[in-house]
């Protein structure tokens, strides 16, 4: 078994595995069980029950394990007759592995970003609409990358180099600033204000190439990964999934490119901070030359921002085939933005003796732009969901189609507390605990908009809490009818009033799940409308809210001061919280991986949007389990059941979805705690919609899933007709036994989202899939849900569209070969 991969790599990478060989008797009896943890992770001797377990294939960060006993199952099949092999697929140190993950907290506004793209709903042929969808989506996380630079500017740059640095009574207690602190004879180097600027911008740029580095090393290890060489069989057809195409879990070329365009924006925005300032200077200045090379470097920053939006906004996602090549873009964009940063260090650092620093650095009215540039693109982003989602109108669909839209005005509001946070702080720490803007404050401090948005967040937190009182409320009312309902699901129990009551709490805590939609949309289109009005109000009045109100009714100045200092507070707890955090999580490998739960929800999807974000651990894990499926059933002839947990099986279904239909027939799907309907159908519709999990089912008939009411994540897949029992297994009982059995002498536990196995449906279940894998078991239901996969596509139930997903590819037949291909658009996009 070791060599599985060995024998995969002589083939070539450019061939499918062969077809699946005849089963002989040994294969008509073997059979393997190829488990998936969900998030959080596992030990494989967890996961397989026993303590001395075998790692059979793959590495330290992702692989397959087995029992011991069991390395060699395939040479003695008659000791497995009545059950399977068990295997554990472990892919928990894709996101909580080593101590770097701590770094990815940084990302955080870059993964919720991400996340947006691919909430859009489902597409009925409007291609066009859909390249709009993501090219606005780019446009956002490169607002994104530009607010987190144009942070670290203006801690390292404004209220360092510029204000403190340049006010000699902050910095004459700041030992390590006295170097740029201007004197009384005024002869230091580095006391010119340019030259104290380019020193400063080594801050940002390292930070620029930090966020590349990381990007850099997690496309090699992710993006890079060579997904099961695929071609088309004629029984596969035009609506399958999106999940299914050959290039899907294969985004190395866009995000190449994207990272070449943040990297350079990153640098563009500190060069813009160096050289934009000396050029200002230079426009009252006698020296002409200076005068003419400022211009002549704002032209050409004005041009770098303008290729860095084109090269985002050309091209997305290519998933028809595996595109192999990288954009010229990708050396030559960070090279030049390098080169434009360097430009702009000399320009600035060129003496000028009569040059002073005050108030704040030209250019602060830049956060009120991006603020501005954000809200716009969330608007116009929300028009275009809306529209999308009119002319598909697949049902559950969150927020009328706008739920991706609104989680990038959260990404947007994350990257905005973080920055101003960073900046509060450091203003805060440089004054002395004076508030930064106010009378007697050695210094301005950071920009006026960021205090009217830190501001803010008292009234938000307001609604979120007078939020949550409403959903305890309705929990509280929740639970009082599930006590009723109790009793009737055990029946002939002794009546348990603490027991019933303990039950009912569990079930109506596990509904509130299903309200997060309403909590993502109030809380969106809140911060849209209070950003809004920190922007009115700063650029109305030009001055921190505390000052801006005096003169005004008591009432007002009070709140006004009450929310400035309130937020200031908030926002300065929350980045140490955040800083906290990260530190723990990179020295604590417990800690690194509660916090990679977080990742394991927000970084499955590949890197569409944003570079930057965590990396998808999806275009590792997917390839892994294809192949292993693949190259098992090919080497025994064997029956093969995929069991998922949680997140586990949203990672066994894409792996199917990228199955050849010969392969697929060998394979069975059972999910337990699946989140594919419940949270995946509901938020990404146009890959996890009610469509597509037909398709699944259409394809992978040997499906069934189990799910329980006090499970808060899983629930049933709820596909129409037939077709919702023929996947879905009643609702499991929860706990086992209500009170005191001879089976359970002591009580049950509430298992809610865990151990399913330990439930007798799941080995029934189990067998009943790999029973009807057996050759001559007539696997295909009666039911018209399934359909004949020999004949046309099967016709979507009414009210459905099409299972077209991403870019609505056809299919064609090749002539000479008369294989089926997808037939790709001219520029070869498929997801905007």
């Amino acid at each position: 078994m070791g060599r599985v991969n060995d024998t995969a790599e002589q083939r070539g990478q450019d061939q499918p595995p062969p077809e699946p060989s005849a089963p002989d008797e040994a294969g008509d009896r073997i059979a393997l069980e190829l488990l998936v943890h969900g998030v959080g992770g596992t030990t494989p001797q967890e996961m397989l029950n026993d303590p001395s377990t075998v790692r059979i294939t793959g590495d330290r960060t992702a692989a397959v394990h087995r029992r011991a006993n069991d390395v060699d199952a395939e040479k003695r099949p008659q000791d497995y007759a009545d059950q399977p092999v068990a295997e554990a697929y472990v892919w928990s140190n894709l996101t909580s592995g080593n101590g770097a993950r701590a770094l990815w907290l940084l990302l955080l506004p870059f993964m919720v970003v991400n996340l947006a793209h691919w909430m859009r709903p489902t597409a009925d042929g409007m291609r066009r609409a859909v390249s709009v969808y993501g090219m606005l989506v780019r446009l956002v996380a490169l607002t994104l990358t530009v607010l987190l630079v144009a942070a670290a500017c203006e801690v390292a740059l404004d209220l360092t180099a510029w204000q403190c640095a340049g006010t000699r009574a902050c910095a004459e207690d700041r030992a390590w600033l006295g170097f740029l602190a201007p004197s009384e004879s005024g002869t230091g180097w580095w006391t010119q204000p340019g030259r104290r600027l380019a020193l400063a911008a080594l801050a940002p740029a390292a930070l620029t190439a930090l966020l590349w580095y990381l990007s850099q090393r997690t496309w090699s290890a992710y993006e890079s990964q060579q997904p099961l060489p695929h071609h088309s069989e004629p029984e596969e057809d035009g609506s399958r999934s999106a999940l299914s195409r050959p290039g899907f879990w294969y985004g190395r070329r866009l995000v190449a490119r994207l990272r070449a365009a943040h990297t350079a924006a990153g640098l563009l925005t500190v060069a813009a901070a160096v050289g934009t300032s000396a050029a200002r200077y230079d426009r009252t200045a006698a020296s002409a030359a200076l005068h003419a090379f400022g211009v002549v470097l704002e032209a050409v920053l004005a041009i770098g921002a303008v290729i860095v939006v084109v090269v985002v906004c050309r091209r997305g996602r290519s998933e028809s085939t595996l595109d192999e090549r990288l954009d010229r873009v990708v050396r030559t964009l960070p090279l030049a933005a390098l080169a434009v940063l360097g430009l702009a260090v000399v320009y600035a650092s060129w003496d000028r003796p009569a040059w002073r620093s005050s108030g704040r650095l030209p250019g602060d009215e830049t956060f009120g732009v991006i603020a501005l540039v954000q809200g716009l693109l969330v608007l116009a982003l929300a028009a275009v969901a809306w529209a999308l989602h009119r002319r598909s109108a697949v049902p559950g669909t969150v927020l009328g189609g706008v739920g991706g839209p609104a989680v990038a005005m959260l990404a947007c509001a994350l990257g905005g507390v973080m920055s101003g946070g960073v900046a509060q702080r450091v203003g805060d720490w440089l004054d002395d605990g004076s508030t930064p803007g106010a009378d007697g404050a050695a210094f301005l401090g950071p920009p006026v908009v960021l205090t009217w948005q830190s501001a803010v967040i008292p009234v938000l937190l307001a609604v979120v809490l007078l939020l949550a009182v409403v959903l305890g409320l309705r929990t509280r009312r929740r639970s009082r009818l599930e006590i009723a309902r109790v009793p009737g699901d055990y029946e002939g129990e002794r009546p348990d009033t603490e027991r019933t009551r303990r039950i009912a709490n569990t079930r109506a805590l596990a509904a509130l799940t299903d309200q997060a939609p309403v909590i993502v949309g109030i809380v969106s289109a809140l911060t849209l409308l209070l950003g809004a009005a920190a922007l009115v109000g700063a650029w109305g009045t030009r001055e921190v809210p505390g000052e801006a109100a005096e003169g005004a009714h008591a009432f007002i100045e009070g709140v006004a001061d009450t929310t400035q200092a309130l937020g200031s507070w908030l926002i300065g707890f929350g980045f140490i919280l955040f800083v906290t955090w990260g530190r723990r999580a990179y020295r604590d490998p417990s800690a690194r991986r509660t916090i990679g739960i977080l990742w394991d929800v927000g970084t499955f999807w590949p890197r569409a949007a944003h570079p930057f974000a965590p990396p998808c651990y999806a275009e590792r894990a997917v390839p892994d389990l294809t192949w292993r499926m693949a190259t098992w059933t090919r080497q025994t002839g064997g029956r093969l059941v995929i069991s998922g947990h949680s997140q586990g099986s949203v990672l066994a279904a894409s792996a199917l979805w990228q199955l050849r239909p010969s392969v697929r027939r060998r394979v069975a799907l059972l999910t337990y705690g699946s989140p594919m309907q419940r949270l995946y159908g509901h938020w990404f519709p146009a890959h996890f919609g009610p469509a597509a999990l037909m398709s699944l089912h259409r394809e992978v008939d040997c499906w069934r899933n189990l799910h329980r009411p006090t499970d808060p994540i899983g629930g049933p897949i709820g596909l129409p007709g037939a077709c919702g029992p023929d996947v879905d297994h009643a609702a499991l009982k929860d706990p086992l036994a209500y009170g005191r059995t001879e089976s359970q002498p002591l009580p049950a536990p509430i298992l809610g989202h865990g151990d399913y196995q330990a439930d007798p449906v799941f080995a029934e279940v189990r067998g009943t899939l790999l029973a009807r894998l057996r050759p001559g078991a007539g696997r295909r239901q009666s039911h018209d849900c399934v359909g004949d996969r020999t004949a046309a596509p099967a016709t979507p139930p009414a009210g459905l569209p099409a299972p077209r997903g991403d870019g609505d590819e056809a299919v064609a037949t090749d002539p000479v070969s008369g294989a089926s291909e997808p037939r790709q658009g001219n520029s070869g996009r498929s997801s905007g």
